[in-house]
């Protein structure tokens, strides 16, 4: 009975089934020491400047939250020169997805992304009764041009760079990619894991904002900043944008110790050089380990390399 009950878009969902946690895979395997790769998550833990701004913070937390995330939106907005309006956070960025597909797709419309890519855009949009038409990758990169072919959709989300496999789509080719499509779309750039970008040719996304341009940047604290217990993100906008996507958000959908963690560690350099470094150097010794043992891979732009 209860199943009739539910929507039949939900359905058809594939529940999202979580990894065990460590200690239960420690006496399930009969291990003293297991190490985590599965999230991306930053080996050398959060920011110390995080963890001693919520030790000072935690004798606050029968307080609400500041519902709108204000001295984190100011500070971002400083950041990246943008104004406060154009900036809102998400218990995760993955809430931030869901958000803007609740927002802006009505039942039977479609959103655009990659294949294989991060599985909530899928799942967001068919839990609102969307379409998603997923491009298979080219090289392992977001096939933009294909994507061009097929725009009859609302919403086009592209990650960059791509979850799983690490690779990134240019300036040039954004550039030339928005130059073709309709104003009436929005076209969302998932930036996971930007700060791990070295290339000068990654795209300045910001800058379009910016500009005016329909587009919607996210980025979280969950990689390089180590917060992802925390879960916190967000995303940089059009102030139309984000007033439309205020209409859906909760009023307390981040939490006062996430926030305040995420103003300190925006402010830890050393912290983000050495996760930076770590990364860079642990990548150059696992490509040189597959080549020698004959494995495939593919080069990254993040903290992870898909191979095989």
């Amino acid at each position: 009975m209860i199943e009739e009950l539910v929507r039949k878009e939900v359905r058809n969902l594939l529940i999202y089934e979580p990894g065990k946690p460590l200690e239960e895979v420690k006496r399930e395997l009969g291990l003293e020491e297991v190490i985590k790769l599965a999230s991306n998550e930053n080996a050398l833990g959060p920011s110390p400047l995080a963890v001693k701004a919520l030790e000072n913070s935690l004798a606050n937390i029968h307080l609400y939250p500041e519902g709108g995330g204000y001295y984190l939106r100011k500070k971002l907005a400083r950041k990246y020169g943008l104004n406060i309006s154009e900036i809102l956070l998400g218990n995760g960025s993955d809430e931030i997805i869901r958000m803007i597909v609740e927002t802006f797709l009505n039942p039977g419309e479609e959103i655009i992304t990659g294949d294989p890519a991060f599985v909530i855009y899928k799942i967001a949009c068919k839990a609102m009764g969307g379409e998603c038409i997923s491009v298979p990758l080219k090289d392992f990169t977001f096939d933009l041009e294909t994507m061009l072919e097929r725009i009859t959709a609302k919403l086009i989300f592209i990650a960059n760079p791509n979850n799983p496999t690490g690779t990134m789509v240019t300036e040039k080719e954004v550039s030339e990619f928005l130059r073709r499509v309709p104003p009436r779309i929005l076209v969302v750039f998932d930036e996971a894991y930007y700060e791990y970008i070295e290339r000068e040719d990654y795209p300045d996304n910001v800058r379009r904002i910016q500009k005016g341009a329909p587009v919607i940047v996210l980025r979280t604290f969950s990689k390089i900043y180590g917060l992802a217990g925390l879960r916190i993100g967000y995303c940089m906008a059009g102030k139309e944008v984000v007033s439309a996507l205020n209409r859906v958000r909760q009023p307390f959908n981040t939490n006062s110790l996430a926030q305040i963690a995420a103003l300190f560690a925006l402010d830890d350099e050393e912290h983000i050089r050495k996760s930076r470094e770590m990364v860079k150097e642990g990548k150059e010794y696992l490509y040189s380990e597959f080549k020698k043992m004959g494995w495939e891979f593919v080069p990254s732009e993040a903290n992870f390399i898909l191979f095989w």
